[in-house]
Formats: C-alpha cells, sequence, structure tokens
C-alpha cells in the first residue's frame, strides 16, 4: 500500500477542484455577469481557486462576502452579487468541512465568487448602467481599466476590502457622496440595510451617475444641468459660471468630450428643426423678419435665395431643402463666442444675448445647447491655462469688434456634462430639481425594481 502524505494529498484535492472548475467554465453551465473575465482570470492562474484555501476569518474570502453583504455602502444592489450561490453556510462547510461538500459545488461557488467580485469591482469602476461602457464591452476590454488585474491585485494585497474600493473614481464630489452614503448606510455600526431608504437612493444614483462620468484629477470642465452650472476645474483654482441648459422637450445630453477650440463673432448655422419650427412661421407672417435679424437663406445647394413672400411659400413646401445662417453680430443667437467639443449630439457651449436668463432660478430654456454666462471670461482662462495669455487681447479685441477668429487649443480640455441631482457639500447634501425626470427610472434600473419602494 502506498502512503499519500498529507501535502500531497492537498495537491490533489486542488488539482481536482483545478479541473472541476475548468470543466464548468468552458461548458459554460453558469449565469455570469462576465464570462470572458472569469475565464481570464482563472487562465491566469492555471485555473486554481483563490477562495478555497485554508485562512483566518478576517482572509480574502470573508471579505469578499462581507463586501457582498454591506454593497449599499456604495449604493448598489445585493441582488447583483450572487447572493443565492453564495451563502456563509455554503462557505464554512467548504472551508471548514470540505469533505462534506462535492468538488462540484465548491468549483461553482469558487465561480460565482469570482464573478460577484468582478462584477463589484466594474460597478465601482465603472458603473452598473454605464451607457459608454455597457458590460458586454467591458468584458471583451484589452486595454485601460481592467477588473481581472485589480482582482489579482487585491488578492494579493494586505487589506482586500479597501483594495477592491480604491477602484472608485477619485473626484471630490463623488467621495464626499460615498463617506455620506457610508455613514448612512451604517458602515461603521456594522448595520448594513436590504432596501435602501429614498434620501440614500438619491445619493446612490448620482455615484452611478458620477462613475460615468469618468472625472479625475487635472483640468477639466463640468457643466452640470439640474444646478444649471458651469465649473472650470484648474489644479489649484475652480472658476464657476451660470448656464443655461434644454427645455425637458429639447433636453441638454450627458457628455463626454475636449473643448478643443472656439470661435469669436461666430456665424450661427441654424438647425433644421428650428428652421422650421420657429424661424419660417415667423419670416412666413412678416417676409422682413430674416433680413431684419439678419438670417440668410439658402437652398440644399447652397444658392442664396431672396426672402420674398413667393419664395417663402415655395420654401414651406419643401423645409427640409433649405437651411438658413445668422451672421455675427449683437444679437446673434451664439453671442460672442461659441466654444467645439466633438460629439454625436451636434450641441456646443456658446455665449448669448439674452444675458437676462442668467438672473432667473430655473434655467432651462434652450434646444439642447448650453449657454454660458461671461463667456469671454471663459475663453480668457482656457487661453491662460493653455499657456497662451498672449492671445488673450486679441481674444477681447475681436470680440469687441465682431471678427470671428478661431483660437486652438493645444491643450484640449475635457468637458462633462452630467446630471446630478444632488451633491454633498461641506457634509450636507444639497437637492437639485429633477427637471427631466430622469431619477425614478435610474432609480429603478439599479436596483431593479418595477415600482418606488417605500420603507415602513
Amino acid at each position: 500500500m502506498v502512503k499519500i502524505s498529507g501535502l500531497n494529498a492537498c495537491n490533489n484535492v486542488d488539482s481536482v477542484l483545478s479541473a472541476e472548475i475548468r470543466r464548468q467554465l468552458f461548458r459554460n453551465e453558469l449565469s455570469l455577469y462576465y464570462p470572458n473575465s472569469v475565464k481570464k482570470f482563472y487562465q491566469k492562474n492555471y485555473f486554481s481557486s483563490p477562495w478555497i484555501k485554508p485562512q483566518s476569518g478576517t482572509g480574502n474570502t470573508w471579505q469578499a462576502m462581507l463586501l457582498i453583504d454591506c454593497v449599499l455602502q456604495f449604493g448598489l444592489a445585493h441582488d447583483d452579487y450572487h447572493p443565492h450561490e453564495l451563502s456563509y453556510s455554503d462557505l464554512h462547510s467548504i472551508l471548514e468541512k470540505p469533505v462534506t461538500v462535492s468538488i462540484k459545488r465548491q468549483a461553482r461557488f469558487d465561480i460565482m465568487l469570482t464573478d460577484a467580485m468582478l462584477n463589484l469591482i466594474n460597478n465601482l469602476h465603472f458603473g452598473k448602467l454605464n451607457p459608454y461602457f455597457p458590460a458586454g464591452k467591458i468584458d471583451t476590454l484589452s486595454a485601460g481599466f481592467q477588473s481581472v488585474d485589480a482582482l489579482a491585485g487585491a488578492l494579493q494585497g494586505d487589506n482586500f476590502m479597501t483594495a477592491v474600493g480604491n477602484v472608485q473614481p477619485k473626484s471630490k464630489e463623488y467621495t464626499d457622496m460615498q463617506d455620506h452614503i457610508r455613514q448612512w448606510t451604517g458602515l461603521y455600526t456594522g448595520d448594513c440595510y436590504a432596501i435602501p431608504e429614498s434620501s440614500i437612493r438619491k445619493l446612490a444614483i448620482n455615484m452611478e451617475r458620477l462613475r460615468w462620468a469618468g472625472i479625475d484629477s487635472g483640468a477639466y470642465i463640468q457643466i452640470n444641468i439640474p444646478s444649471y452650472t458651469l465649473d472650470l476645474y484648474e489644479p489649484d483654482s475652480t472658476y464657476c459660471f451660470k448656464v443655461v441648459v434644454g427645455k425637458p422637450e429639447n433636453p441638454s445630453p450627458t457628455l463626454q468630450s475636449h473643448v478643443t477650440y472656439f470661435t469669436t463673432a461666430p456665424e450661427w448655422k441654424v438647425p433644421n428643426k428650428i428652421f422650421r419650427k420657429e424661424l419660417l412661421p415667423k419670416a412666413l407672417a412678416d417676409s422682413s423678419y430674416l433680413e431684419n435679424n439678419h438670417y440668410a437663406l439658402y437652398d440644399d445647394l447652397g444658392a442664396y435665395i431672396e426672402p420674398t413672400a413667393d419664395n417663402l411659400l415655395l420654401v414651406k413646401q419643401r423645409p427640409k431643402k433649405y437651411r438658413a445662417t445668422q451672421s455675427a453680430g449683437c444679437d446673434n443667437a451664439l453671442g460672442s463666442v461659441v466654444f467645439r467639443f466633438p460629439n454625436i449630439y451636434d450641441v456646443y457651449l456658446h455665449d448669448t444675448p439674452e444675458q437676462q436668463l442668467f438672473k432667473k432660478n430655473a434655467r432651462d430654456f434652450s434646444h439642447g445647447c448650453i449657454r454660458v454666462e461671461h463667456a469671454e471670461n471663459l475663453a480668457a482662462l482656457l487661453l491662460k491655462y493653455d499657456n497662451a495669455t498672449n492671445k488673450i487681447p486679441a481674444l477681447h479685441k475681436a470680440i469687441a469688434g465682431y471678427h470671428t477668429l478661431n483660437f486652438n487649443l493645444n491643450k484640449p480640455v475635457p468637458i462633462k456634462i452630467t446630471y446630478l441631482t444632488c451633491i454633498v457639500k461641506e457634509g450636507e447634501v444639497m437637492d437639485y430639481k429633477d427637471i427631466y425626470d430622469l431619477d425614478n427610472r435610474l432609480e429603478m434600473m439599479l436596483y431593479n425594481v418595477t415600482q418606488q419602494i417605500t420603507m415602513e
């Protein structure tokens, strides 16, 4: 009879478990959030188990389970991390009485815990419902942030929970919300709630939005739609401006881009929808309207059309074949300067002749583009940040004389348009009106509910 040493027996069990993990992964038997990432993680580790190994009550496996229990401290939902697959009773049996649990069940538990952690790491970094990075895209990313690497690093570090938490955004807005929701969810007393309260849910959905925004350190412009504000952040300064945003029927979009240049005394190419619904009816009522307001009319071949009453009646028959432009001047809808940044929505940031709108508290009046108060000051700040202070006199001269000039930025400035209906400022939550009625839908999607949940 051959006697097998304890070490050899342990190695044999590990080998069998690894083989079973590999078998289950490649037979696609499990419903996983990130199947490709899970396979990649195990392949890098030769399918060995990261969780099923001797450890104290503060070991990585127990820390991972505690994170799942208390995901509400991050504004996330417990149901998204395989709670029915990952029970403490199963874990106790697997770690303390492994002979009572089949290798198949052990492998399944190990894989599901890996997927839960990858899902949590991705949710903390990208957000659960990121429109730019949906789960399917994240699962096939070959560059940028990698949850597989983040999980491997957390497992090798000294504090697993801290390492996982460190994948979150680093912006002050986000960390202030995170600190506040952590206190509200009772992290310091060890309590976690099964269902978030309404105040917690509001913080949670805005934390989710900040995960989408990709805000990092350095200089950037942030426009927050519900607060009607623009903030220019520089490493040692913040400059604040009022803005006008889109009406509920013409909402301004959230997006990420870079301001690459701005133009003084711009010509306005009127969007066809605005031409058809607003300008053309006014011109039909008064054939001098276009000329009096410095608009020129062209057909789709670029030929100028004299805005006579007869011509305007012809335009009315096929309005999509015509376009209007407004020349530079004090009454130009874009004002004295327009800031350009690439985006699929064809929106931009610009000055406006309607300065009286900035005196109102609610400022949702535009067709979707963003109007900014003191646009000339913003342009000068961008030139200063671009190490082009010498161009500021030319900027002021061009604006004063209605001269059209392009100012290209050597360092394009990131611009983030966000939709935050609350922020935490000096320890207090500041609420803003949900002007586009987006909170409720996002809350239901984030917490997998079909109706509002009320705490008793």
